[in-house]
């Protein structure tokens, strides 16, 4: 996989992955996902604004709340982290119960296979999520997000 590549990864039914390598260390990368205050840096949906209300810190059970535009719509949305582990690992769920997940896997020359996941199989209504097209929307913004990362480090 080259490092400007994005490749779909199969992350099970209602859920949407996709991966990338990235040429940086995993705690460099995880200083830039797992920072709330930081999201708008690399989101590629253009939805997350820079109103963020997060601990300095996150872990389990921790909360942030950040500001979104959708459709010309303001809102805020406060997730809950629902995994964590430094350098690896980070996900939250969010308040209609799908969840976005990044797990960085350190390789052998330095670089780090990134995956983003939106996992929508436990959302209260995942139907809904599928009538209104976001997991082909939400692949696509994933998509530019790695994209963006990869080209952060290059």
């Amino acid at each position: 996989m080259s490092s400007a590549t994005v490749t779909s990864v199969d992350a099970g039914p209602r859920a949407v992955a996709r991966q990338a390598l990235v040429a940086a260390p995993p705690p460099e990368i995880f200083a830039l996902v797992a920072d709330p205050r930081r999201h708008g840096e690399l989101d590629g949906s253009g939805t997350v604004r820079d109103k963020v209300s997060t601990p300095e810190r996150l872990e389990v059970g921790s909360q942030f709340t950040v500001a979104m535009k959708q459709y010309g719509l303001p809102y805020s949305i406060t997730s809950t982290v629902t995994a964590h582990e430094p350098d690896r690992l980070i996900e939250w769920r969010h308040p209609m119960g799908h969840r976005w997940r990044w797990e960085l896997t350190p390789q052998e020359d330095g670089t780090t296979l990134v995956t983003e996941i939106f996992d929508y199989s436990r959302a209260r209504s995942p139907r809904a999520i599928e009538v209104f097209r976001f997991p082909a929307k939400n692949g696509a913004g994933i998509s530019s997000t790695l994209e963006a990362l990869v080209a952060r480090f290059a």
